[in-house]
């Protein structure tokens, strides 16, 4: 598996959007000047739209995923409650893990913590509200809600 990439481009525009001067979320294929910029700087950043714009992209975000679902073939699982999906901040959503292919949902109780895995009751689905039992296959994306006896 080759996925062509440019740290060095993701690091530079990276740095550019966090002094302000461009306006830019890593993995995007498109960046947006929103300061004025020397000659040396306009030369820098018209190589780098060239680049983001041939390739989609620096390519790093697509290595990553690459490497993870495509290659290693890991699944993200997001933890959620059946009744709140969001956090005591307010984010929907905040925390992603990444779990191994045939992983089930005593394997993620277990990620959680180690309490979670060993007390385990059930596991329910956020999105259907049906429960499952220990060795229910996980799929990629899926929301759960663990339920589990306290030592």
């Amino acid at each position: 598996m080759i996925v062509a990439c440019s740290a060095e481009a993701e690091i530079t525009l990276k740095g550019a959007a966090k002094a302000g001067f461009i306006d830019y979320t890593p993995g995007d294929s498109d960046f947006k000047i929103l300061k004025p910029l020397n000659e040396q700087q306009k030369k820098a950043m018209d190589l780098l739209f060239q680049l983001v714009k041939k390739y989609n992209g620096t390519g790093v975000q697509k290595a990553l995923d690459a490497s993870v679902f495509d290659f290693l073939k890991y699944i993200a699982i997001f933890p959620g409650g059946v009744n709140k999906l969001a956090d005591s901040n307010g984010n929907v959503l905040p925390d992603v893990f990444l779990m191994p292919p045939n992983s089930t949902a005593v394997d993620f109780a277990f990620t959680l913590h180690s309490d979670m895995g060993n007390g385990f009751i059930k596991a329910v689905d956020v999105r259907t509200k049906m429960p499952h039992g220990k060795e229910h296959p996980l799929k990629h994306r899926d929301i759960f809600e663990i339920f589990f006896k306290k030592p």
